[in-house]
């Protein structure tokens, strides 16, 4: 593979914080699009992994991003964003003048202009730029990015971002405005997946046959691409988690902290909070974000295909 060159004919070197899931495909990705890809992860078998599949390692995160062009951050939210950029060992004081970081975490868009202007203020470039598509796009290059930022940004950060993404929406010229597209996406979602697992736990409870409310919804109106996707987690009884409970209890505390600083009513939010807060508190917050219909079931007495195993969790 002819490695990918800037147009000084200098390779491209990039550098992921974070490789789980989300950042191992998306670091992955770069490197088969030929950029110069090292990567790290608190957990030390990820970084194994990702050199056993020919990138780079590193032992810090400060070593990953130290002569880096492109940095992508690829934790869970905006404090450990914040970490890695400016905690003890962060990377912004090892990073390059004119590099560009790429934020992938969901947060508030309030944080996420805060760690723009104490990027720039360093000569860093930010990307404010949250992904949705899950893990198997990630692995093909194909996410959903919701990127703003200056238009520098999003020059340095174009190898990358081609690399990673199936569709680029360029958002604004100032961080804080892809987060918050992104937060209105997880208000979605959220609300989606209780509906869903509210729905087919109802249709266990009225003894319905649980494969054939699926087929018959998913070619009607009531249908949702969150009921099509994640009710046959429910239909096979496997709550092994592609996306968690935990997520939702995370990302709509934000939806609610946004809708409560601007006065703004967010009740179906607010109720979905609500389910997402009671499976974790039942053991359920590492298991699949499906699990809302454990809950449902266990609330109401209802049936579900392999309701009698543990969750995943405990």
């Amino acid at each position: 593979m002819t490695p990918l060159a800037d147009n000084s004919g200098l390779t491209v070197t990039a550098a992921v914080i974070g490789l789980g899931s989300m950042g191992m495909g998306m670091a992955l990705s770069m490197r088969r699009a030929g950029l110069d890809v090292v990567g790290y992860d608190i957990t030390p078998a990820a970084v194994d992994r990702f050199v056993a599949e020919g990138g780079r390692g590193a032992s810090s995160p400060a070593d990953a991003a130290k002569n880096a062009d492109i940095v992508v951050s690829v934790v869970v939210n905006g404090a450990q964003t914040e970490a890695v950029l400016f905690g003890p060992h962060g990377i912004a004081a090892t990073m390059k003048a004119g590099a560009v970081f790429i934020s992938s975490a969901t947060m508030d868009p309030a944080v996420a202009r805060d760690l723009a202007g104490r990027a720039e203020t360093l000569g860093l470039h930010y990307l404010d730029a949250p992904i949705s598509g899950g893990a198997a796009k990630a692995a093909l290059g194909e996410l959903t990015i919701m990127a703003s930022g200056s238009r520098q940004a999003f020059d340095a950060a174009r190898p990358g971002l081609d690399a990673m993404a199936g569709k680029v929406y360029e958002l604004g010229d100032a961080a804080g405005t892809g987060a918050a597209f992104k937060m209105i996406n997880q208000l979605l979602a959220g609300v989606h997946i209780a509906a869903a697992c509210e729905a087919i736990s109802f249709a266990a409870k009225q003894g319905l046959d649980l494969d054939k409310v699926y087929e018959v919804i998913t070619a009607s109106a009531g249908n949702s691409w969150m009921f099509e996707n994640r009710v046959p987690h429910v239909l096979t009884g496997d709550y092994t988690p592609l996306s968690s409970i935990e997520i939702f209890v995370k990302d709509l505390g934000i939806v609610q902290d946004m809708a409560r600083s601007e006065r703004y009513p967010a009740p179906l939010a607010a109720a979905a909070l609500q389910m997402y807060l009671a499976a974790a508190g039942a053991g359920m917050g590492r298991d699949d974000d499906s699990s809302l219909a454990r809950l449902y079931a266990k609330l109401s007495g209802a049936e579900l295909p392999g309701s009698n195993e543990k969750p995943q969790s405990l």
